[in-house]
């Protein structure tokens, strides 16, 4: 059992009894925290926790920013944010400014939006903390490929539909569409994909699927902003993906999915998220 805090510090939302219960955050760690896909609502009680104890918080691009507002008013604030084609910091500089901050004895919030081992590179900072020999927690989050599709409307399983899905990004470190993935394998194998990252991709994607046997008429879907008020939806086809069709209002972060739990999503669509539209 972890030890736990004695801090009478309680972060809004938390009753001193819950409080009680978090892990201690103890000067000199780093805990790699997971914001979520967007919606405040569905940060995890123990990243609210870690923020309002932490000393430092370096942030991404992806982490809304008004998670910010529950860090401790005097937290430095740090962002370390990847935007493709902008210019950002090395994963090797941001690895090594976590350890330089928590060698000066500080507590150390890293916030990743959506979870930090989901796509995130949370195992690589963490296999450089390990070599530093800085102790850290992983303090998971709701990754974006379950959370932003339930507030689509669309369930990654369904027992009528699939009994399996597969989470796939669509690029490697370089930028370009990963040469590891069996794009055969996983048409055959796998009902749903859900594709984080895809969007400057997506005719290509499309294309290799439609190619490994998937039918042009499989239904598809776009959600551009999961979970916030900019949320869209946009409910196609995977040969229109191979056009580009129906995408000129969405913005990036963008999930892809392609399977049968997209024609779920006229029902379940989530009440309370607006912005959906279907071609």
């Amino acid at each position: 059992m972890p030890d736990h805090a004695s801090s009478s510090l309680a972060p809004v939302g938390l009753s001193p009894a819950l409080s009680r219960m978090m892990p201690a955050f103890t000067p000199g760690t780093v805990w790699l925290a997971g914001a979520g896909p967007g919606d405040l609502g569905l940060l995890t009680l123990q990243t609210v926790w870690g923020l309002a104890q932490a000393d430092v918080v370096f942030y991404d691009a992806l982490v809304n920013e008004d998670v910010l507002d529950l860090a401790r008013p005097e937290a430095e604030r740090a962002f370390v944010g990847k935007r493709a084609g902008c210019p950002s910091p090395k994963q090797s500089e941001i690895t090594a400014r976590l350890i330089a901050a928590a060698r000066a004895g500080k507590r150390v919030l890293r916030l990743k939006g959506g979870d930090p081992y989901v796509f995130g590179r949370g195992a690589e900072e963490a296999q450089g903390l390990a070599a530093a020999g800085v102790p850290f927690r992983v303090a998971p989050g709701i990754t974006a490929g379950i959370g932003g599709l339930a507030a689509a409307g669309i369930p990654v399983t369904h027992r009528d539909v699939n009994q399996s899905v597969t989470f796939l990004t669509a690029h490697d470190a370089s930028g370009a569409l990963s040469a590891r993935l069996d794009w055969a394998a996983l048409s055959a194998a796998s009902p749903v994909l859900v594709i984080y990252m895809g969007f400057r991709l997506m005719e290509v994607i499309a294309a290799k699927l439609m190619a490994a046997g998937r039918p042009a008429d499989e239904p598809a879907a776009i959600v551009s902003q999961a979970t916030t008020p900019r949320q869209r939806v946009v409910r196609t086809t995977l040969g229109r993906l191979a056009l580009r069709a129906d995408v000129e209002a969405l913005e990036p972060p963008v999930l892809i999915v392609v399977g049968g739990v997209v024609a779920l999503a006229p029902v379940l669509e989530a009440a309370g998220f607006s912005g959906a539209a279907s071609a």
